[in-house]
Order: C-alpha cells, then structure tokens, then sequence
C-alpha cells in the first residue's frame, strides 16, 4: 500500500492475503515506565498492571522511577505495532462475525474512519447518536429501556444511524445492544441494516481480550462469553465493530474519552454521501457518573450537541437542573452570570457547586468537577432536555431533529433560512413525515433559493416523496432545472452502474478526439448518443438542437459540431430545459428508479406516449444488462409503463374515440416527431396494441371507405370484375356519414394516393386540424357541395372507384392474389417450360417470370431506400431489421445467381437446382402473407417459436447421432476407406433408425445378407464392399437397442413436451400475439401502391415522373403520423392530461381500498388510540398525586382548626397529620 495514501487518511481495501499495513499505522500501548501504586505495596503500577507483566526496561532505572508521583499515558507508554484485529466471532452466539481493532489513544481519528467506511463496509451514516451514561453496576429503569428501543433505535432505524456506546455487556451498552435485537423481531433484516453499532471501549478493561491477540490478524477470532455474564465487562454480541482504545492502563475506565470525542469530531465534519450537509453527531446522556464530565465537557467545546434523558438519575439529573432552574435563579443587577472580563461569577460558582453536592455528595475532587460543571453551563445551549413522560417516545426522532437544528444555528448567518438545516436533515433521514408535521405546515415561507438544494438531494439520492413536497409547496421546475443542473444528475450516476459504463464509453471517445488533459465531464451530446442508440429509428435525437446539431447530419459532423460547441463558453447551460419533467422522466429511468420514474411521469405531459418511450428504453437497457436481478426489475417496470400506457389511452378510448384516435398518430416534439404507434412497436408493447382502440383505428386504417364486415371473395370478384364495385355487391361507408363525422372523408388525390403520408379513411384528421390552426373562429359547417377539408365533391365514378382501389385490404388482396399467380407461373416454368440454355431458350413464359421478378426487385428497392427522408446507411439498417425482407433479399439474389447459371450450358444445371430451391423461399414468403388472419397469424408465430426449439433437439440430436453413428461403423467394419459409405453409415442411416428404417441383415451378423463383399484391403482400397465384422455383433445390437430407446422415447418425447409448452404459452395469449403483428402488415400495404406486380410498375413511372419531373414533393415521410401545431395541439395535450389525472385519481381509490392499506390506516389508528390511553394514564396518574396532596392539605387545616378552635391549654384530639398518612387514607378511599 502507498504510504501517502496513508498519511493522507486514504485506506485501500482490506485483503487476507496483505494486511502487513495494518500494524504499521494502528499501533498499542505499552507501560514503559512503573509508577507504583501507593495502595498495592509496590506490587501493581498506576497503569493497573502487575510489576512482574511490566518489562525489563520499565523497572530497570528505580532513581526516575521513585521521583514519579503520577502515571501518564503519553509520557510513561510507548506505541508498539497492533496485534488485535481482523473478525470477531462469538462462540455459540450464532451470528454473523463483527470487526474490531485494537489501537492507541493517540491514533488519527481519519484513518479510523477510513478503515470503517473502506475496509469493513459499514454504510455511510445520515446521522451519529453517541450514547454516553450508566452508573457503574445499577439497573437501568424500564422506562428507559422503553425510550432506546421505541425511540432511539427506531429513529436510528429510519435514519440509517450509527450508534456509538461502550459496547460492553454492562449497564447502558448493553441495554441499546437489547434494544437492536428486540427491535429486529418486528423489523425486516433489510431495514435494520441500516442499524449500525458501533462499540468503543477501553482495551485494558474487555474480559478475555488475550483471545483477540494475534499479531497476524485473526479472521475470525473466536470469542468466548461465559454464561451468566450478564453485567460484566465482555463485549456484546449485538454490535457490529469494536474499536478497542489501549492507553496502557489495564482494568481502568476514560482511556477512550478523548478518542471518542476526537473521533465524533471528525464524523461531524465529513459529507452524507452526494448530500449538501455533514454528518450530523448527537450525544446522549442517560444517567451517568460524575466522572463522564470530562466527555459531555469536551464535546461541547467541539460544539456537539447533547441530548440529556431527563429523570434517569446521575449526572442526567445533574444536567437538567443546571440548565433549566440555574439560568433562571435571580441574577445581581449589575453583573449578571459572568464579571466584565468575560469570567464567570463568583455567585454562580457558588450556586452550581450545591448543585454538584447535592447529586454527587461523596465525589472527592469537588473543584475539579465544579469547574466541568461551569464549563458546560456557558455551552448550555447546545444541551436540550428530553422528557419522556411529555413528549413520548414515537417523537424521538422529531426531538433529535430539533436539536441539531437548534445547535446548527449558532453558525446560520442572519440572511438564510434557519429551517434550512433542519429541512437538510430530514432529507438526508428520508422522513418526509417529519418535514410535512413541522416544516411544511404553512407556518414557514418558503422560497426558491431554501429548497433548491434540498431538491437535488432528493433527486439525487432517490427520494421521489420529497420531490413531489417540494413541487406542492412552490419550488418551479421550469427555473429549476436548466442544462448545467441535468448535467450533474447525469454526472451523479456511478460509473459501476449500467448507464455509467455506457456514457462514460461515449465519453471516451470524445476525450479521445480531442486528445488533451482536460478533466470531461458528462455533457448532453453523450445523452443523447446513448438515448439514440436505445431509441434507434423510433425518434430524431432528443437533445441535438440544444447543441446546434442538424439531425440529418452525419454521426461525424454531428460528433464534430458537439465538440466544437462544448469546446466553447458552453452558453446553453445556464439555459431552462425545455421539457424539464421529461429530461427528469429519462433520468430516472436510465437509472432503474421505479417510483422517482413513475412521479416524473405523472408530472410529465403526453402521458401515453411518455410511458410506451419508458417501457422501449427499460427494455432496451435489460438486454444490455448483466445482473439478473437488476434486469428482472428493469423488465418489471418496463411492463408496468405499459400497462399505465394501456389505462390511460383505455380512459382516453372511453371518453372521446375520436381524439383518441389522434392520440395514436400525433408526432410528439417532446419525443423527436414520435408517434404512439410507432414507439409501442419498437417497444414491444404488445398489451397496448391488444386494446380495442388501437385495433379500430387499425381495422379503419385496412379498410379504409369500406364496411369492415365485407366478405373477402367479394373484394376479389370486384377485383377480377371492376365494374362490380359500384353494384352494392361491396357495401361503403355513407357519404353523409363522412360528411358528418370528421373522420369518414375521402382520401386525397390519385396521384398522391399510394405514396404520401396519411392516405387512410383518417386523413381528414389531418385537414382538419390545418382549418382549425388556420381559422380558429370559423365554426361554419361545410357546404354540400364540398367535403370537410374544402376541397370540391368529387364524381360518384371518381369516387366509388378511389374508396375501392385505395384501401389497403384492396392491395392486399390484389398482391395475394397476384403473388398466387407469380408462384404459378414459377411452378410452370419449372416443371414443364424450362428450356436449355441459349440459343435453345430462355422459353417465352421464362422472360415473363423474369420480368415479373424485375418489378419485385423494383418495389423492394423503393422500399427500402426511396421512402423516407433517411440516410442510405440508416435506411439499409432499417429495412435490414425486418426478418421477411432479409428473406425476400435472399430469395433474389438466388433468383439472379440462378438465372445467370442457366445461361451456361457449364452451370446450366446448377441454375435449375438453385432455381429450385429458391422456389421454395419465394412459398415460403406466403407464411408472412397470411400473418393478418385472425387463426393463422397466431400458428405463424407458434411455427416460429417452434422451429427455435428444434434447433436445440437438433443438437442433441447430433451429438447422440454421431456418438452411435461412429461407434456402430466402427464395430461393423474393420476397415473402409470410402468416405461415401462412411458419412452414409455414420449419420444418415442412424437417421432413418429413427423413422423405422433399419437394415437388420446388415446390423446383425446373425441374418443372411445378400451381397458381395471382400476382406482383401486390395479390392477394398479400389471401392469393393467390405465385409462385416461379426467379433462384436452382440455389442452392435445392444447400441441398437440404447439408441432407439433414447432417440425415439427420449428425445422424441422431449420435443414434443417442448413443442406443447410453446403452443399453450402462446395460445393463451394468440389473440394479442395476432393483434400486435397485424400493425406491420398494415403499414406495409398502407404504404404499397395499389398496382401488385408485375403491374406496380405503372404506379413507379408514376411516382418517378412526380417526384423528378414535375417536383412534387411527397407529404408521406413516415406512416401513420399526423402534424398538430398551436390550438390543436394544445387541446388535444390538454385533453390527456385530464384523462391522466382521471386515472390517477381512480388508481388512488382503488389502492386506498386494498387489504394493506386498511391494514395501515388500522394500525395508524390502533396507535393513536394507545398514545391517547397513555396519555390519559398519566393524567389519571396526576390526579391522585393531586387528590393525595389535596388530602394531605385539607387534613393539615383541619387539624389547624381544631387547635385554633381550642384554648391555650386544651390539645387537640387528633394527632397532627402527615403526607404518608394523608396518602395511604387517599389509596384506601
């Protein structure tokens, strides 16, 4: 280890294998010098050990020895290397092993600490409760024991605490230790954890502490209590470190005093983890001795403060009546507590020094104790006096709030808040109960600049309640979070984490690029890097504008313009973000935080879509991670996102069908131009997509003008018969209808009507809300002789023909059947037209099919690189992600291959096997065809899921197969060169074993077999059959016999079981299944020209001669998107948001009626009323000490009034009465 490292207070991680650092910085104390004691008769030294223990060097000069009066620490021991450290086990006690060291009074207070924090993994503290008192072997009071285990552990408990006593198993040390063990009988081991004792004791004082002793570290030492040793000085099993002082003293107590309170000092000066405070130190005195002054006296002068347990005896009695009846006792009036120098009067001396004897009459070193006394009297505000009887110990916590609030304001400046601290405190305790009951009870005005900090400790630090406290009570989010605060809560992510590891990739890269020392800092360009790479094509980069960087720009111009920008002044951080509870929203999700993502999601707007862009990142970053836990609950809360997105649109679907619809569609700026649609489908929502909403606009998407219950033969008569569609073979929408609902118009143009962006039966929504955003005012309906959008009423011919031709099921049925015909067509020229190579053929029906193959090419190159305004590279990366295109990009390019080597008479027959085979691919493309029935979709996906499963019997398959396969030609043939045969007899025929296919004459030597075979190796090396080996048939048969049980029964049966779990798993749920992958069958031919091939080359030609020559612009970018802008969109925003707080509101009500939460408000109940019963037995309590006073008081005046009423020499006939007589006649009564 690096010594500066150690000198600096820094500790590496303890390790087995190299604690040789440890003795080298922790060391022990050794007497070397022997001061006698005058009680002992020269036998014992002042430091409590025997002469004989002493060494040689401490008795050697006698002459300075006899002129020592008085042993001290520092100048008659010296530091010697530690030999007590390592783990601590307690025989029988059957727990965990605790951590202990045993080191010098003298020892640096940050490397104790630094130990505890690194080496032994004690969690970082919010609050230190040092719990200082006891009187030497008296009981503690049950009441008392009563506030440590209600009030002092449980607030540790809710605080994350350490507890610092003596950890002794003697008076107050071990009732806090019993007090953890009580309370972890009604707490879970998860929350007492947070529970950490900590024991400080003198070494010399620790009973059987020569077990600990091992100069190499023990690992564990085992510790051995002996029973009945219950007030004695043995460390207490309860606690989890012992820091063990060695002063040199043995048997001595207050070796450890000023350690601890340097070491409280430190704590008191470090940070809470990412909080804005220092760990806040509270000293606890529970009845105490006199000799404790020397502690409570030195904190104070490190102004710690103190929690004094009124009524518990000793010194806490002392205590409290110098601080509440001395400051209040008649003061001089002209000098008051203190002279004019500063010194403190000679009256006040005097007054406290009765004090002192009236508590502690036999104490020997009066002054000495008078002057402590004085001196935590001028630091008395700093001590505050706890009544249990008053204040009850469920408020403990709230009580030693106050006093660390009410010591830190000695140091608060006359400008701030003095509730800030305290606000600061309970956010690093996470008791937003204790906030709301004291601080935000409209009592306190608070502003930006008192919260802005505490709001990113919240954030911080996970802890969603207060956040939603802060906003309620005024904090504005808008001025809150600007670029620079979202930086640091990026920053804030540990680099150990999933999303750290990410960024701090992208971060090196540009740390790369620029390839200069400065320290980078994660900055919004590696945001939005690692949201683009989990979003994918789903939306355009979130944060590209706040750095000036164009979105169809290159990923290196892109990099370049963000380096440049964050190379500059960086002008964009002192600037709001834009969307604040969004970039909230993300954070907290990249990080896993379930209910700080579910509050920012409540306060963020476009809430369907915020939770389906939650789900798509929390599924993204589960397959990035490693950790099963963590991936689990990534995948949890990723389905609850969706099941909020589902209830919500559900509301949304039930209020108003229509907006909701737009809903669907809408392009969201929040989200980079995303639609709901599109982001459930890259999410993977298929729960969403199961909702009969989505599913209607869909069904009215795929039949556009159509009635959706038309039978399908119908459309494909129409189809064969054009004519027929203006029967009422086919039944439409009615125009009136259309005209007065703002959905049903007509699609636009033919030109546009296969190519732009909304051609649909919904495409008036789109016109619609263009002449709403352009007269807002204008609320006229339409004339009759115009449609919704204004546009002239078309000619019924017109018409009928476009609400036939330009819906999507028209499309569909015409490429399936056009694609039934194309597979035909292949099917003829295969089998009965596929002439020889030229000059013979290509046969007439050939060129055809290879034209019909042209067109096909065609579409699919349209498809993939001219829809869409994306890059070359991002479009092939696109429409490589769909599995069918990879197919229909193989099933060409062995069309092509084919086709050239047919053209050959050298390959010629090559070029029809690979035509062959790619006949099957192109009939295999029909699988996807039909994927949009409601019974056959759902089989396609069991077919798939299947087909995985048996790749894995496949390879068990092989491995059985090979093992049997080589091992039986082995035994059956001694030797056989013949490649042929051998691949035939080691994996084929085991193959067919399995059908029933088995040569018995063959395998067994015991049957005739009728064939001509040699032993000569001669003949065998020229090809001839070799002849059977019959040494080993029995061993043949038998492998026979395993191979078919196993195969056949085995693994056959285990397929089959594989198999029916995967069709009842997805039969249960077919009908989502079917639901969810019936949306891309209908963007895909929503997106098709109507034409099929091979006669969709009409609508290219088309669609070439728009775009390049007459330079019309295409208004279809992406499918399914519609562009809403100012009052629109703001209504529509407006809308579900209510909807939102509709179901927030209904989730309130259903989770108040559950059985835990009745169970709460019962408990909740059930407690008032028992604080109400002890309240009322204290008041009943009071009454008869009043009505035994008042006894006492009457039978006094009466017995007055009797001697008054007699003479001066007559006595009176009762005896005086007393106060025990006057109580005991109150009893009897």
């Amino acid at each position: 280890m690096n010594e500066k490292d150690i000198e600096q207070g820094g500790v590496a991680v303890m390790q087995r294998t190299d604690l040789s650092w440890i003795p080298n910085f922790f060391k022990k104390r050794v007497c070397t010098t022997f001061v006698e004691d005058s009680s002992s008769n020269g036998g014992r030294c002042q430091c409590g050990s025997t002469r004989d223990t002493h060494p040689s060097v401490a008795l050697g000069d006698n002459f300075s020895t006899a002129m020592v009066s008085h042993w001290d620490s520092t100048q008659h021991s010296s530091e010697q290397p530690t030999d007590a450290y390592g783990e601590l086990e307690f025989v029988g006690a059957g727990k965990r092993p605790s951590y202990f060291l045993r080191l010098s009074s003298t020892t640096d207070s940050s490397r104790v600490f630094n130990i505890m924090r690194e080496n032994w993994k004690l969690p970082q503290p919010n609050l230190v409760v040092s719990v200082v008192g006891g009187e030497k072997k008296s009981e503690v009071k049950t009441w008392v024991r009563e506030v440590l285990r209600q009030g002092l552990v449980k607030a540790a408990q809710s605080t994350g605490a350490w507890i610092i006593t003596g950890g002794l198993m003697e008076g107050l040390g071990r009732c806090v230790g019993k007090a953890v063990k009580d309370h972890a009988t009604a707490t879970s081991a998860v929350t007492l954890s947070k529970v950490v004792l900590i024991g400080i004791a003198p070494w010399g004082l620790v009973k059987n502490r020569e077990q600990l002793v091992k100069p190499e570290g023990s690992f564990p030492a085992k510790y051995l209590v002996r029973n009945g040793a219950r007030d004695s000085c043995y460390l207490d099993n309860n606690y989890k470190a012992f820091l063990l002082v060695d002063d040199g003293t043995i048997g001595r107590n207050g070796g450890e005093v000023a350690f601890r309170a340097r070491l409280e000092d430190y704590i008191s000066r470090q940070r809470t983890g990412s909080a804005s405070i220092d760990i806040p130190v509270l000293n606890m005195l529970i009845s105490g001795e006199a000799s404790m002054l020397e502690a409570i006296d030195i904190s104070l002068k490190n102004s710690t403060p103190w929690l004094v347990l009124a009524g518990s005896g000793g010194l806490a009695n002392l205590v409290c009546d110098i601080v509440e009846n001395v400051q209040s006792a008649p003061m001089p009036s002209t000098g008051g507590a203190e002279n004019e120098d500063g010194t403190p009067s000679m009256e006040l001396r005097e007054r406290l020094a009765e004090k002192v004897k009236l508590y502690f009459p036999s104490e020997q070193e009066m002054d000495k104790h008078v002057d402590r006394v004085l001196s935590i009297y001028q630091n008395k505000d700093l001590i505050c006096i706890y009544n249990a009887e008053q204040e009850g110990a469920d408020d403990f916590d709230t009580v030693m709030l106050k006093v660390l609030v009410q010591a830190s304001k000695k140091n608060v400046m006359d400008n701030s808040n003095p509730y800030t601290d305290q606000l600061r405190l309970a956010v690093t305790w996470n008791r937003v109960d204790i906030a709301k009951s004291e601080l935000f009870n409209g009592n306190i005005d608070w502003k930006y600049d008192d919260l802005k900090d505490s709001m990113t400790d919240a954030l911080m630090n996970n802890k969603p309640q207060f956040v939603r406290l802060f906003i309620d009570h005024g904090l504005n989010i808008l001025s809150y979070l600007t670029y620079e605060k979202l930086e640091d809560l990026y920053n804030s992510i540990p680099d150990t984490s999933q999303v750290g590891k990410l960024l701090q990739h992208i971060l090196k890269e540009r740390r790369n690029e620029s390839r200069n020392d400065k320290k980078y800092r994660i900055s919004i360009y590696e945001v939005s890097q690692l949201l683009e790479h989990l979003l994918g094509e789903v939306c355009q980069p979130i944060y590209n504008s706040v750095l000036r960087v164009d979105t169809n720009s290159t990923k290196r111009k892109a990099f370049k313009k963000a380096c440049q920008v964050l190379q500059g002044e960086c002008d964009y951080r002192k600037k709001p973000c834009d969307h604040p509870w969004l970039c909230l929203f993300i954070w907290a999700v990249l990080q896993n935080r379930s209910k700080m993502a579910i509050f920012c999601w409540e306060m963020c707007g476009e809430s369907v879509l915020t939770a389906l862009g939650g789900c798509k990142l929390l599924r993204e970053l589960s397959k990035l991670e490693i950790e099963t836990e963590a991936k689990l609950s990534m995948k949890e809360l990723a389905q609850k996102f969706e099941n909020m997105a589902h209830d919500v649109f559900s509301m949304c679907y039930q209020t108003k069908a229509s907006d909701s619809y737009k809903l669907l569609i809408r392009m969201s700026k929040m989200w980079g131009d995303a639609t709901c649609l599109k982001m459930a489908m890259a999410a993977d929502a298929r729960i969403f997509f199961s909702h009969d909403g989505v599913q209607s606009l869909l069904s009215q998407i795929w039949w556009g003008e159509m009635e959706r219950g038309t039978e399908l033969w119908k459309l494909a008569l129409a189809m064969v018969i054009p004519p027929l569609c203006y029967t009422k073979l086919i039944k439409f929408k009615k125009e009136d209808r259309a005209e007065d609902k703002s959905v049903m118009v007509p699609p636009p143009s033919a030109t546009d009507c296969h190519h732009t962006e909304t051609v649909f039966s919904f495409n008036d929504i789109k016109h619609h809300s263009e002449a709403e955003q352009e007269e807002p005012n204008n609320i006229r309906r339409p004339t009759k002789g115009t449609l919704a959008h204004g546009k002239p009423k078309l000619p019924f011919l017109v018409s009928r023909w476009r609400q036939y031709w330009y819906a999507p099921v028209t499309s569909f049925i015409g490429n399936v059947m056009m694609y039934f015909l194309f597979l035909f067509l292949y099917a003829y020229v295969l089998l009965v037209d596929f002439k020889p190579p030229p000059p013979y053929g290509p046969a007439p029906s050939e060129y055809v099919l290879y034209f019909w193959v042209f067109t096909i090419v065609c579409e699919e190159i349209r498809e993939a690189f001219i829809v869409g305004s994306k890059t070359f590279t991002q479009s092939l990366m696109l429409y490589a992600q769909d599995v069918w295109n990879k197919c229909d990009v193989l099933a060409i390019s062995l069309f092509i291959a084919g086709l050239c080597c047919r053209m050959f008479k050298s390959s010629y027959s090559m070029g029809r096997g690979i035509l062959c085979i790619d006949y099957m691919i192109f009939t295999l493309r029909l699988i996807h065809i039909f994927a949009v029935h409601r019974q056959l979709g759902p089989k396609i996906i069991i077919l798939v899921k299947m087909i995985k499963d048996a790749f894995f019997f496949l390879f068990f398959l092989a491995v059985w197969l090979s093992a049997y396969g080589v091992a039986n030609q082995a035994l059956l043939y001694t030797y056989d060169p013949s490649p042929t045969r051998a691949f035939r007899r080691v994996l084929y025929r085991p193959y067919l074993h399995i059908f029933g296919q088995i040569p018995v004459e063959e395998i067994d030597t015991g049957k005739y077999w009728d064939r001509d075979c040699t032993d000569n190796i001669t003949l065998i090396d020229e090809g001839k059959e070799p002849c059977r080996d019959t040494s080993h048939n029995w061993l043949v048969v038998i492998l026979l016999v395993i191979f078919l049980l196993v195969t056949n029964i085995l693994l056959v049966n285990l397929l089959i079981a594989t198999f029916s779990y995967t069709f009842s798993k997805v039969q249960e749920r077919s009908d989502t299944y079917w639901k969810f992958q019936r949306y891309n069958l209908i963007v895909e031919y929503h997106s098709r020209p109507n034409l099929a091939p091979p006669f969709i080359i009409l609508s290219h030609i088309n669609l070439f001669i728009k775009r390049n020559l007459r330079k019309v612009k295409s208004t279809k970018i992406q499918h399914f998107a519609l562009h809403l802008e100012g009052r629109e969109a703001n209504k529509l925003v407006k809308w579900e948001t209510l909807q939102k707080e509709n179901f927030l509101a209904f989730e309130s009500k259903k989770q108040k009626g559950t059985d835990s939460e009745r169970m709460k408000r019962m408990s909740v109940k059930v407690d008032g009323v028992l604080k109400h019963v002890g309240e009322i037995r204290d008041i009943d309590r009071r009454l008869r000490t009043l009505e035994s006073e008042m006894e006492f008081c009457t039978s006094s005046l009466q017995w007055i009034m009797e001697a008054m009423s007699q003479s001066s020499t007559a006595k009176g006939s009762k005896a005086h009465p007393t106060r025990k007589a006057a109580a005991s006649a109150s009893l009897e009564k």
